[in-house]
Parts: structure tokens; C-alpha cells; sequence
């Protein structure tokens, strides 16, 4: 469960983002339109989702011969000033080394986020517009329930909004997806357990 944590000094800054130390408990701090939201560490199934998607990336980025592209995880995307926000994907695509620990929306091409059962839909509406108004080309939503991911809906952004480009579900074989920086196959049931 996540939970927005407003601070009767709020709202804060991306440098107040910036200024605050390493969470020692693994949990994740976010800033959403001035506010902080903490996420707690994620799970086993959505650690190994996390890396299945990257590894996959990883492979399609070296098929398309593209030595300009870097899939990681859990790295700070500075999505806006003026709105305050400030977030941290479970993976992006980034067209620049991954050299740092945060990045300008410039620099990333692809964000995605594995919704656990106890992300609201509230929290996943804003961080996807957050994205979408940062004009972040791409935006992946993996839903999972206990066992990991069971759907993929994977947007692409067009005339300053998201539109579905393609959708993959657990046990319906391998889909297509050029909602992305690289086209490539996914089969959503190959990032269960």
C-alpha cells in the first residue's frame, strides 16, 4: 500500500527531493505535485518482473543495433518543476548514459510501472499524467496481481496525450509492442514466476 504524506510545510521542491537521504528500509519517495508519496519496497514477483522487463530491453536494444539506449531500474526521473514532481519508475529507457541518480523527462523515452495489488488507482492516474504532461514519448502500465504480471498496456503519446497503442495478457502468447523506443515480443506470462 502507498500513501500520500502531506506535511503541514509542504509543499516541497525536486530539491527538497534531492536533499533528502537513501530510504535505509528500501521504500520509495516520491514527489507528486509538491507532495510526498512513499511507496513501500516491492515485492519478490514485482523485483523479478522488473528485471525480466529490462533483460528483455536489454536484448532488443542490441537486435535494433542501438548503442544510444539504456534500460534501467529504479532511477529518479525529475518530471517537473512547476508542478513539483518527482518520480522514481520501477523501469525507464533512457536516451544518455545512465549516469547519476536522476534525470531530466528529456532524457527518458519510455517509463514504466509495475502496479502492485496496493497501488490506488488514484496514485496510478496521477503518476501517469505527471508523465504524459512531461511528454515522455512512451508509458508502460503492467498490472499484476499476487503471483506478478498479468496485463501490459503499453501508450504512446500523441498530440500531448496517451493513447493505448497495444495491450498484452498472461496466457494469451506473445504480443507485439512499438509503443517503445525498440519494437520487440512480450509475453506477459514470462514475467510471472
Amino acid at each position: 500500500m502507498t500513501a500520500l504524506v502531506q506535511h503541514e510545510l509542504g509543499p516541497f521542491t525536486i530539491a527538497d527531493w534531492h536533499a533528502l537521504p537513501a530510504r535505509e528500509d528500501g521504500s520509495r519517495l516520491e514527489l507528486i505535485e509538491g507532495y510526498w508519496l512513499v511507496t513501500p519496497p516491492p515485492t519478490g514477483q514485482h523485483q523479478w518482473a522488473e528485471k525480466r522487463i529490462i533483460s528483455l530491453f536489454d536484448q532488443a536494444i542490441a537486435s535494433a543495433g542501438r548503442t544510444d539506449l539504456y534500460a534501467i531500474g529504479g532511477i529518479g526521473v525529475e518530471i517537473s518543476t512547476s508542478y513539483r514532481s518527482a518520480l522514481i519508475p520501477d523501469f525507464v529507457v533512457l536516451d544518455t548514459p545512465p549516469v547519476g541518480t536522476s534525470f531530466q523527462p528529456g532524457n527518458v523515452l519510455l517509463v514504466g510501472e509495475i502496479w502492485s495489488p496496493g497501488n490506488t488507482s488514484s496514485e496510478q492516474q496521477e503518476k501517469f499524467q505527471a508523465c504524459e504532461r512531461a511528454g515522455i514519448p512512451y508509458f508502460w502500465s503492467v498490472a499484476q496481481d499476487h503471483g506478478g504480471p498479468v496485463e501490459l498496456a503499453a501508450y504512446r503519446l500523441e498530440n500531448d496525450r496517451y493513447v493505448c497503442d497495444a495491450t498484452a495478457k498472461a496466457g494469451h502468447g506473445s504480443a507485439r509492442i512499438t509503443a517503445s523506443p525498440v519494437p520487440f515480443e512480450l509475453d506477459v506470462a514470462s514475467l510471472r514466476l
